[in-house]
């Protein structure tokens, strides 16, 4: 008799053990979830931020194939950092003429996403993009394109834009370190005669 009570009590003290580690798997299992889950989150933001790089490379090359066309008259397409095209700008939606006005134009078009639209939104490049073109003497020129990055940074040292991308309060995105720039050289031969 004595072993039978053995055995009823532990069968009945192993009855919650089942359940017990059911639970255990499940917040272990929760717990991997939430972290996928973070991960995916982080992973959509590098391929945004990848995908604004990418578009002001192709940017900056627009700009310095539009100049080294018209290397004449480079010095005319300097616009100095307080003088952004792009974003906020006022160049038309529609470019006319010839020559730095309408490379100007185009560019700002370019720079505002024109190229891509759904519905009447410009949605073809990067966040609030803007890009100047400064001139360094020399028949040097910077050209600069800067936007909006979804993550803060560090601010870079380019004036272009600077302190048109700090965030609202309490926003990680204080004092530029959301602002993303990317820069070329351009150097303007000068095919005169001596």
């Amino acid at each position: 008799m004595y072993s039978t009570n053995t055995t009823s009590l532990d069968s009945h003290s192993m009855r919650g053990v089942s359940l017990i580690e059911i639970l255990v798997t499940i917040v272990i299992l929760a717990v991997g979830l939430l972290g996928l889950a973070g991960l995916q989150m982080r992973l959509q933001s590098s391929e945004v931020e990848a995908y604004q790089r990418t578009q002001a490379s192709l940017l900056l090359e627009d700009m310095t194939n539009r100049m080294s066309a018209n290397r004449k008259n480079a010095a005319s397409y300097a616009t100095g950092s307080a003088n952004s095209l792009g974003t906020g700008d006022g160049q038309p939606a529609t470019c006319s003429g010839s020559g730095q006005g309408f490379d100007a134009c185009q560019w700002s078009n370019a720079l505002k996403g024109a190229a891509e639209q759904s519905g009447s939104n410009n949605v073809g490049t990067m966040i609030g993009a803007r890009g100047c073109i400064e001139n360094l003497g020399a028949d040097q020129y910077q050209i600069i394109v800067v936007w909006q990055g979804l993550m803060p940074l560090s601010a870079p040292a380019s004036g272009c834009g600077a302190g048109l991308y700090n965030g609202a309060a309490g926003s990680s995105c204080i004092n530029d370190l959301c602002r993303r720039a990317m820069s070329t050289i351009v150097r303007v031969a000068n095919l005169g005669t001596p």
